[in-house]
């Protein structure tokens, strides 16, 4: 009886070894697959990164581009504060504006539509810069009417440094005096085109004393 147990033993102990090795086989594919798919989700993810930092790259560098138009336009405001420029623009077809308006429209523009920069100046007369970047410019006087005085009731304006007796006063008493004429301001906003379609429109307000 001893034998014949033996014997029943001996003859089942491969076909559970022939079944273990095909559980393991097993198991090994699961494993080399998952694996497979992690890599390709890491390299996809390691790719997405860098095409991200790539664009944050590119944003920062037009940014800093239309700050260079920025600091034209306020220099051209500053050059023409004297005589009769800033007073008037011609936006004829003969003659363009080097980006200047003496007035501002009532509605706000689409800064982001190419057609509301055909009369915008240039730095750098247009050419690029050497990251790529293309800076233009628009400044605006602000006020509601065209080619009007600076004195006109339709020009925004504030009062100088130096208008008021007592530091701190409250500039919207009918008593306080002016001892100097109001700043008129100018809204001046720039425009930087770079790669990859990157594209930075920044904005600032100046007056010229």
């Amino acid at each position: 009886m001893n034998a014949s147990f033996a014997l029943r033993v001996r003859s089942h102990a491969p076909h559970r070894r022939r079944r273990q090795g095909g559980t393991v086989l097993i198991i090994a594919l699961i494993v080399l697959v998952a694996m497979t798919l992690a890599g390709i989700a890491t390299m996809r993810s390691v790719d997405t990164a860098t095409i991200l930092a790539g664009n944050i790259g590119l944003r920062q560098a037009t940014s800093n581009a239309a700050d260079q138009g920025i600091q034209a336009g306020v220099n051209w405001v500053f050059a023409n504060k004297t005589g009769d420029i800033l007073n008037k623009d011609d936006h004829s077809t003969a003659a363009i504006s080097n980006g200047y308006f003496s007035n501002v429209a009532a509605a706000e523009p689409d800064w982001s539509d190419p057609a509301n920069w055909k009369e915008a100046a240039k730095v750098n007369a247009g050419a690029a810069d050497a990251a790529g970047n293309v800076v233009t410019y628009l400044i605006h006087r602000m006020c509601a009417a065209a080619n009007v005085a600076p004195s006109s009731t339709t020009c925004a304006s504030t009062l100088s440094a130096a208008t008021l007796s007592l530091e701190g006063s409250d500039q919207t008493r009918p008593t306080d005096a002016h001892t100097t004429a109001p700043a008129i301001h100018y809204r001046i906003t720039a425009r930087a085109v770079g790669p990859r379609n990157s594209l930075s429109i920044v904005q600032t307000m100046v007056k010229a004393l």
